[in-house]
């Protein structure tokens, strides 16, 4: 009887959360979830209406109510004057974006045990917003990613509709019964709201989850590969990584921006990454063409023509030719593939793949 007592006393002490009643979006369902992270909100109760008079007892309101008051818990964005943006971006926030503004540093410092103040807290306070709830935030707004003038000027067309595979068409969609849920499960329409801001909120979190433990500590990987470089190869164009799975692609190009604009020699772009297979001893090399950018499938400087699409024996064959041919050193036997697009290629040694980059580079 004890702890049913507290157990009320706490549920009825949390900040009374308030957002609109009827057809929900993925924003205030994912603004739902994200006050939820936080100590002060995680026994929050949540009052779905669009009664004024309902939404003035509660103690935060997201998207609903007209009124951007942080001072007053109140986080709308549907006002005519709202113009919010987050910092150093353009696209104006949804409630979700609003939310994430003012209590992202500390849903994020919480999940690391770092301080809201620590420069890893900031790095993925910048990228959350970035490469998740911008998104959110445009498709509530009705901000398209391209200019629909510039599109329809340029007379492009989608080759296909993707519209329906978008975490916020799936969210839209979660507004209807739910013919997976068991029998007896609760289908009216806050049980569904509460299902589509776990959806959504799982989602965040696993990119936070990701963003923390793979992303981060590979920054630190890849900028220090980046910045010795030219221990490497005189050329600053070919890249070395300790160990293989690291995420390098979006880092690399940021380094080359952040870092590049700072040397002499900054229109050198780097053409291949080198890495092991795996952590295993003796682990077989990739080589690994740079893209022409982070989206791109074109190489910078794919390997060479003559090797695509040959493997083994009768890539060391290839390779070997040309050596005696050109009068240039060997590559070492022991090549293992070149992808036939030449984006890739593999070999048993480190030496072997660096030698490969080296050729690959005339």
């Amino acid at each position: 009887m004890a702890d049913e007592t507290i157990a009320k006393k706490i549920k009825t002490s949390s900040p009374l959360i308030g957002t609109h009643s009827g057809h929900f979006h993925a924003d205030e369902a994912l603004a739902v979830y994200l006050l939820r992270q936080l100590p002060t909100y995680s026994a929050s109760p949540l009052v779905r209406t669009r009664d004024p008079a309902q939404l003035a007892t509660c103690h935060t309101v997201v998207d609903v109510g007209g009124e951007y008051e942080p001072a007053n818990h109140r986080y709308d964005h549907h006002q005519r004057t709202f113009s919010t943006t987050f910092p150093n971006h353009n696209t104006k926030l949804s409630s979700a974006g609003l939310v994430y503004m003012h209590f992202g540093r500390a849903i994020i410092a919480q999940h690391t045990s770092l301080p809201e103040d620590h420069e890893d807290v900031a790095l993925l306070y910048e990228k959350l917003y970035t490469d998740f709830i911008e998104a959110i935030d445009a498709n509530d707004n009705g901000i398209s990613a391209y200019d629909p003038a510039e599109i329809s000027a340029a007379s492009i067309q989608k080759r296909f509709k993707d519209g329906a595979i978008t975490i916020t068409s799936v969210v839209g969609d979660m507004n209807n019964p739910d013919p997976t849920c068991p029998p007896g499960e609760p289908q009216d329409e806050d049980s569904l709201f509460g299902r589509a801001s776990t959806f959504i909120g799982n989602v965040f979190t696993r990119k936070l989850h990701h963003a923390s433990t793979s992303w981060l500590p590979a920054r630190a990987t890849v900028g220090n590969a980046y910045k010795t470089r030219r221990d490497v190869h005189s050329s600053g164009r070919i890249v070395v990584l300790p160990q293989g799975g690291v995420p390098w692609k979006e880092h690399l190009y940021n380094f080359e921006k952040e870092l590049g604009s700072k040397e002499a020699n900054s229109a050198e772009e780097v053409y291949y990454v080198l890495y092991p297979e795996s952590a295993a001893e003796g682990s077989k090399w990739r080589v690994q063409c740079v893209s022409v950018n982070e989206s791109s499938f074109v190489s910078r400087k794919p390997l060479p023509e003559s090797w695509r699409g040959v493997r083994d024996a009768d890539l060391d064959g290839v390779m070997a030719a040309e050596a005696e041919q050109s009068g240039k050193p060997k590559i070492p036997a022991g090549a293992v593939f070149v992808h036939a697009s030449g984006f890739i290629g593999g070999h048993q040694t480190k030496e072997g793949a660096f030698a490969m980059a080296v050729r690959g580079l005339e």
